[in-house]
Protein backbone atom coordinates (compact mmCIF):
# COMPACT_ATOMS: atom_id res chain seq x y z
CA UNK A 1 0.00 0.00 0.00
CA UNK A 2 1.55 3.60 -1.29
CA UNK A 3 1.64 6.48 1.05
CA UNK A 4 -1.30 9.03 -0.49
CA UNK A 5 -0.29 10.67 -3.74
CA UNK A 6 -0.01 14.52 -4.13
CA UNK A 7 -3.44 14.40 -6.26
CA UNK A 8 -4.93 12.40 -3.78
CA UNK A 9 -4.05 15.07 -1.11
CA UNK A 10 -5.42 17.55 -2.89
CA UNK A 11 -9.29 15.95 -3.46
CA UNK A 12 -9.04 15.51 0.57
CA UNK A 13 -7.81 19.11 1.13
CA UNK A 14 -10.87 20.24 3.23
CA UNK A 15 -10.10 17.67 5.90
CA UNK A 16 -6.60 18.52 5.59
CA UNK A 17 -7.25 22.06 6.44
CA UNK A 18 -9.33 21.16 9.36
CA UNK A 19 -6.79 18.63 10.80
CA UNK A 20 -3.96 21.13 10.85
CA UNK A 21 -6.07 23.75 12.56
CA UNK A 22 -5.95 21.50 15.46
CA UNK A 23 -4.07 22.11 18.65
CA UNK A 24 -0.58 20.58 18.80
CA UNK A 25 -0.52 19.24 15.10
CA UNK A 26 2.52 19.62 12.96
CA UNK A 27 2.03 18.56 8.89
CA UNK A 28 6.30 17.74 8.20
CA UNK A 29 5.44 17.10 4.58
CA UNK A 30 1.99 17.40 3.13
CA UNK A 31 -0.52 14.40 4.84
CA UNK A 32 2.34 13.91 7.14
CA UNK A 33 1.15 15.07 10.77
CA UNK A 34 3.52 14.74 13.88
CA UNK A 35 2.07 15.13 17.66
CA UNK A 36 4.53 15.56 20.14
CA UNK A 37 7.31 14.90 18.28
CA UNK A 38 5.63 11.69 17.12
CA UNK A 39 4.13 10.66 13.85
CA UNK A 40 0.52 10.65 14.70
CA UNK A 41 -1.27 10.59 11.27
CA UNK A 42 -0.48 10.01 7.52
CA UNK A 43 -2.58 8.73 4.18
CA UNK A 44 -2.39 5.60 2.53
CA UNK A 45 -4.23 4.51 -0.49
CA UNK A 46 -4.97 1.40 -2.25
CA UNK A 47 -6.56 1.41 -5.51
CA UNK A 48 -9.52 3.80 -5.37
CA UNK A 49 -9.26 3.23 -1.45
CA UNK A 50 -8.26 5.66 0.51
CA UNK A 51 -7.26 4.84 4.23
CA UNK A 52 -5.48 6.78 7.47
CA UNK A 53 -2.94 5.21 9.91
CA UNK A 54 -3.84 7.36 13.28
CA UNK A 55 -1.84 6.42 16.66
CA UNK A 56 -4.66 6.41 18.82
CA UNK A 57 -2.69 4.08 21.15
CA UNK A 58 0.99 3.73 21.71
CA UNK A 59 2.80 2.00 20.18
CA UNK A 60 0.59 0.89 16.90
CA UNK A 61 -1.22 2.93 14.34
CA UNK A 62 -5.12 2.14 13.87
CA UNK A 63 -5.73 2.15 10.38
CA UNK A 64 -9.50 4.12 9.26
CA UNK A 65 -11.02 4.45 6.01
CA UNK A 66 -11.10 8.05 4.49
CA UNK A 67 -12.34 7.71 0.99
CA UNK A 68 -15.83 9.01 1.24
CA UNK A 69 -17.24 12.20 3.05
CA UNK A 70 -18.46 10.20 5.73
CA UNK A 71 -15.29 8.30 6.62
CA UNK A 72 -13.54 11.82 6.76
CA UNK A 73 -16.57 13.19 9.03
CA UNK A 74 -15.52 9.98 11.48
CA UNK A 75 -12.02 10.14 10.74
CA UNK A 76 -11.36 13.93 12.04
CA UNK A 77 -13.96 13.04 14.79
CA UNK A 78 -11.65 10.60 15.91
CA UNK A 79 -8.72 12.54 15.34
CA UNK A 80 -10.04 15.74 17.28
CA UNK A 81 -10.62 13.23 20.47
CA UNK A 82 -7.57 11.84 20.40
CA UNK A 83 -6.37 15.56 20.48
CA UNK A 84 -8.66 16.54 23.15
CA UNK A 85 -8.48 13.41 25.12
Amino acid sequence: MKHASVETLTAIAPLLRKIRMLPGMQEKKPGVFYRRSKAFLHFHEEGACLYADVRLKEPDFDRMPASSAQDQRVLFKTIQDAVDG
